[in-house]
């Protein structure tokens, strides 16, 4: 029996044996949501009925469209799904429905894959924590009283609680990896830019990304190829042999608590025992150009959102609405000149780690929180919140593909950075080290 916590390549192989129906799957998939509520804002039983159909015909008759074909993924609620609500965690887009699919879930449809539903998330996607007094907050998996991570905090949740076999998510400061730390998940930061936006709600354009949250290595590797209508890269003998890995000291460990710090570091040590040769040392641009991220995000986020949000504030979350009007305040100028600094930073960084295969950090500098303190104590929830999504930013401040992966202690994850465009490379990397840290 393939049951609902089976990896997502596992359920394929299963359904291409015919050892799975899809369709039962799917049954088994809706029935155990029905019984953990505040994980999907909806569910999309009739699109998911038809679709698992489809695949059983297509695997009754040889002729599936891929690996994943009746596989069921559930989908962060700002993919644009047609005739289904998409509000993105927001009372301000309350009842605003697509006429048409995003283009990330067209395309994974013609792979093949079941949308199940759309999963609760962080209020327009600005911030780690997950906690959505406005709508939700999803159940850690791991400890249902702490926070679950955001912003794709259901679709974490959706995975890691057997609710579906894998999903899709964005991660704009770390809102795919934060969330998978914080339940033991795979989760996969791609290029910006790489995997397309179109049909997604945005909150900083020029940093949105869109990535899989998962099981496993090889399942990301399948979501990115379904919703990138591409092919996976062949994972199979991949080793940490000969590999360079930088331990990035500095900044990431400032201030980290023992639980992630122990999480980490016992997982670089199993990565060198499997045999890649560590190194350790800061970088000088990483400061200077995580110094910038207060005139880069919330200036953009705000403007994208600005009259929007200002025609209803009271729809929004004190926290929340305060994070996004952090950026009226900033200086179109200093806006200009703070992308003119950091395209330099990132050049000095690509530089700097050229030789390496990998960049290492905590995912997170901390454990998730207490989600009803977060909720009670709003200077607690800012100051929790910046400390969470630090070491991910890293990755989105520099333009990197960035990869998490759990460290064999509860809810810590390890990152490994790699350069822009490298998520193969990177993906196979990470099979290697998903093996040793096994």
């Amino acid at each position: 029996m393939v049951g609902r916590s089976a990896s997502a390549a596992e359920q394929g192989r299963a359904i291409a044996a015919g050892r799975l129906d899809p369709v039962d799957q799917i049954e088994a998939y809706l029935e155990a949501v029905a019984a953990i509520p505040d994980v999907y804002a909806r569910l999309t039983p009739e699109r998911a009925r038809a679709e698992a159909m489809a695949a059983r015909g297509r695997a009754r008759a040889g002729v599936l469209r891929g690996p994943l074909d009746g596989v069921a993924l559930s989908w962060k609620d700002l993919f644009d799904s047609a005739g289904t609500a998409t509000e993105a965690g927001s009372q301000l887009l309350a009842g605003r429905v697509p006429a048409t699919d995003a283009a990330v879930l067209a395309q994974a449809t013609l792979a093949g894959t079941v949308c199940l539903g759309k999963t609760h998330m962080t209020e327009l996607a600005f911030s780690g924590l997950g906690v959505n007094p406005m709508t939700a907050t999803p159940p850690n998996a791991i400890d249902p009283k702490l926070a679950p991570g955001g912003s794709s905090s259901g679709a974490a949740v959706s995975v890691a609680l057997g609710l579906a076999a894998a999903a899709v998510g964005s991660d704009t400061g770390g809102s795919v990896r934060i969330p998978s730390a914080w339940n033991d998940l795979v989760g996969l930061k791609t290029t910006h830019g790489r995997v397309s936006t179109k049909g997604v709600v945005p909150l900083c354009a020029k940093f949105d990304t869109i990535g899989p949250l998962a099981r496993t290595v090889e399942d990301c590797a399948l979501v990115l190829a379904a919703i990138e209508g591409g092919k996976a890269p062949d994972l199979r003998e991949s080793t940490l042999a000969g590999t360079r890995l930088l331990v990035l000291e500095g900044l990431p460990l400032d201030g980290a608590r023992a639980e992630p710090v122990q999480g980490f570091e016992a997982a670089v040590d199993r990565l060198a025992r499997a045999g890649a040769q560590i190194e350790r040392r800061s970088l000088p641009m990483i400061a200077p150009a995580m110094d910038l991220s207060g005139v880069l995000f919330a200036p953009e986020a705000y403007g994208l959102w600005k009259d929007v949000i200002e025609a209803a504030p009271d729809k929004m979350y004190p926290v929340i609405l305060e994070r996004f009007r952090t950026g009226a305040g900033v200086l179109a100028a200093d806006y200009v000149a703070a992308w003119a600094a950091l395209d330099q930073y990132r050049a000095q960084y690509l530089a700097a780690v050229a030789g390496y295969d990998a960049v290492l950090v905590p995912t997170a500098p901390i454990l998730p929180p207490d989600a009803a303190r977060l909720l009670s104590d709003p200077a607690y929830f800012a100051a929790e919140n910046l400390l969470a999504l630090r070491n991910t930013r890293i990755g989105n401040i520099f333009g990197l593909c960035v990869l998490t992966l759990p460290t064999g202690l509860p809810m810590t994850g390890i990152s490994l950075m790699a350069a822009p465009g490298a998520e193969e490379r990177l993906l196979r990397l990470g099979q290697a080290a998903e093996a040793a840290l096994d």
